[in-house]
């Protein structure tokens, strides 16, 4: 069988594969060597994965032809591709270039930086013009690597990038936070390195003693010391820009270094984000450096503007970000909705006051919908109450067998239930590459059934016209969830939706930070509920299903009380903690959805919004409504704990 062994084998061997993943970890060849043999000997269905485990031991000392056997072998499988990735890496590294270029167009994913990065040097060294699209990756790489650092030393040693690319690439990643990456982007520039380490350690004093603006590497070193002293403190870069550095550097770095002081004041919240980007609108009109900014840096832009002046927004500045940002940006349907609100709110001042709403009902219908959280929005922006999509047809005898049949998902299965999750979802996923819905809702229901839920649900999301809201809003535990819900006064449809965010009600799960369970629930935060209701609890019984929706549940309520039945602080509270979701109702009084895009952390941002998305879809499918109305689960608008409310629980984790 090409590909792998018969499935009907999975019973036997499998502790081989186990053993031999933490052989991996541990490094240790000669166990590796021996699982290799054993695996391949009795035809596991996941010998393949053993021999991934075993050669990429070994990775550095292989040779191509160790590979082609093993891509040979395994045709067409996920870890053929998975290994040319990491050989493709490894060739890059041995400046191997003869082999790259034979390996590189068989990379199905093509999904790796770096591997990009070297792809785009071979192509150079062979002549292409490559430099859009290597500047582009080089911009979009996040931590340091071997590939797109050559590429760009060889693009800049060739003329086909300039000193002013790097420079940019330098603000754009101290921007971000990233330090390594600046100061691998600084290195590639003659004379400029050195002073870096002070940048970093000491901006306020590199600012007092080094800094100039006589020249241009002076002043690009300048602005990185005002931007990284605008990351600790805004304010104070702030007042460098205002006492010297505003007047003395070239208009496109004084922007830079107002909108990053912008961009930090807005992630803390603070009231001035709007006006140090006002600053930056000055000197970038003079300077041209609006279109230079990366795309969160405007993101940043538009959210300060949504908390400006009292929570009233500075519209005209939300509609400036919206529209300096890439393309593919300006479409996600966060700045669609709010570019639409914009217009909607300045038109009518306008002289075209009917031209600009109606490009706003243009914008809000192009997302209207009832599954997602800006979709609902601009639903009930346009008076809409969408109905959830009908179910699809039922699945044929063939699709269901397709899939039954499917090898890469059988394996995905497998690794799954011998406890190798990560290696199970990557081969999983891999499989679902080219499906249409049909076989997406196939394969989706076939993780249903096993009621591997996250499978289940991320299969299904990926259908684009056939919607199955059965497979994408299971409901496992119903019974015992609905009963625990309606015992202490929480509403199902958010509790539902929250767990599916949490856990994507796999029992088991458990996070980096040692999350864990069906509702996710941290140890110390177990045992703090535990004591709180009364309940006999110890450690092992973290993610047992029905103790940790008891636990889970029970400190769910105490944070919704806490924060006056706000869904959207509650669920800030339960991702981030209550002290965090506490100061970030600090400051104006905002409407909800305004107030959970400006949360400063990506993740709460993100699992705020699509909590309180899931929990309207679970509304209508819990029988308790006809269509998912959002804002009224959004709630009345966020801002200081009333002088009349209840203190806050203080000793709440």
């Amino acid at each position: 069988m090409t590909g792998g062994f018969p499935a009907c084998a999975a019973s036997e061997g499998d502790n081989l594969v186990i053993d031999a993943r933490e052989a991996l970890r541990r490094k240790d060849g000669p166990k590796l060597v021996s699982a290799r043999s054993a695996a391949l000997a009795m035809q596991h269905p996941l010998a393949m994965w053993v021999e991934y485990f075993e050669l990429g031991n070994r990775l550095a000392e292989a040779q191509q032809p160790e590979l082609n056997a093993f891509y040979a072998r395994w045709r067409g499988t996920y870890v053929e591709d998975r290994l040319r990735n990491d050989w493709l890496l490894e060739l890059g590294k041995r400046r191997d270039w003869a082999n790259f270029a034979v390996d590189y167009p068989r990379f199905r994913m093509n999904d790796d930086r770096e591997v990009t990065c070297y792809a785009l040097l071979v192509d150079h060294q062979g002549g292409k013009d490559v430099r859009d699209a290597a500047l582009a990756a080089w911009l979009a790489q996040r931590e340091p690597d071997d590939g797109c650092a050559l590429m760009a030393t060889s693009l800049l040693e060739a003329r086909r990038f300039t000193a002013s690319d790097v420079w940019r690439k330098a603000r754009v990643a101290m921007d971000a936070g990233r330090l390594r990456t600046v100061r691998q982007a600084v290195e590639l520039l003659p004379g400029a390195a050195a002073a870096l380490a002070e940048i970093s350690d000491n901006p306020a004093r590199y600012l007092a003693r080094s800094a100039s603006a006589s020249q241009r590497t002076a002043a690009e070193l300048t602005t990185l010391a005002l931007m990284r002293m605008a990351a600790n403190d805004p304010d104070a870069a702030a007042t460098q820009l205002d006492g010297r550095w505003e007047k003395s550097l070239p208009p496109d770095l004084a922007a830079w270094a107002w909108a990053s002081a912008g961009r930090q004041a807005a992630q803390k919240l603070l009231p001035n984000a709007s006006d140090h980007f006002r600053r930056a609108e000055l000197r970038a009109s003079r300077g041209g450096a609006e279109s230079d900014w990366p795309d969160e840096l405007l993101a940043w832009k538009a959210r300060a503007a949504l908390r400006a002046d009292g929570g009233k927004a500075r519209w005209q500045q939300v509609l400036q970000a919206v529209n300096a940002m890439s393309p593919s940006e300006q479409r996600d349907p966060a700045w669609v909705y709010w570019k639409a609100r914009g217009l909607l709110a300045l038109s009518a001042g306008s002289q075209d006051g009917d031209g600009m709403q109606a490009l706003a009902r243009e914008l809000l219908a192009g997302i209207a919908g009832p599954l997602s959280f800006y979709g609902k929005l601009a639903a009930e922006e346009l008076g809409e109450a969408p109905a959830l999509p009908p179910q699809p047809a039922p699945l044929t005898d063939d699709e269901v067998a397709a899939a039954a049949q499917h090898p890469g998902l059988t394996r995905g299965l497998q690794l799954i239930a011998l406890g190798l999750r990560s290696e199970g979802v990557r081969e999983w996923n891999y499989s679902l590459r080219g499906m249409d819905d049909r076989a997406l809702l196939a394969a989706a229901q076939r993780a249903c059934d096993r009621e591997v839920w996250d499978r289940c649900i991320n299969t299904s999301d990926r259908t684009r016209v056939e919607v199955d809201l059965q497979q994408r809003f299971p409901t496992p535990f119903r019974r015992e969830l609905e009963a625990r819900a309606k015992e202490i006064g929480l509403d199902p449809a958010y509790v539902f939706g929250l767990i599916r965010q949490e856990s994507r009600f796999v029992l088991e799960a458990r996070s980096g930070v040692g999350a864990s369970g069906l509702m996710q629930i941290m140890p110390a935060t177990a045992r703090w509920t535990a004591r709180k209701i009364g309940l006999a609890y110890s450690a092992d019984q973290i993610t047992d299903r029905d103790t940790n929706l008891r636990l889970g549940t029970s400190y769910l309520k105490l944070v919704l009380d806490d924060f006056g039945g706000s869904q959207a602080l509650a669920a800030a509270a339960y991702n981030a903690g209550p002290s965090r979701s506490r100061r970030w109702r600090e400051g104006p009084l905002l409407e909800p959805a305004a107030w959970a895009e400006n949360i400063p952390f990506n993740e709460t941002r993100d699992y705020v919004k699509k909590v309180l998305s899931n929990a309207a879809v679970y509304t209508v499918l819990l029988g308790h409504a006809s269509a998912p109305a959002l804002k009224a689960r959004l709630g009345s608008p966020i801002g200081p704990r009333d002088t009349g409310a209840p203190a806050e629980d203080k000793d709440l984790p």
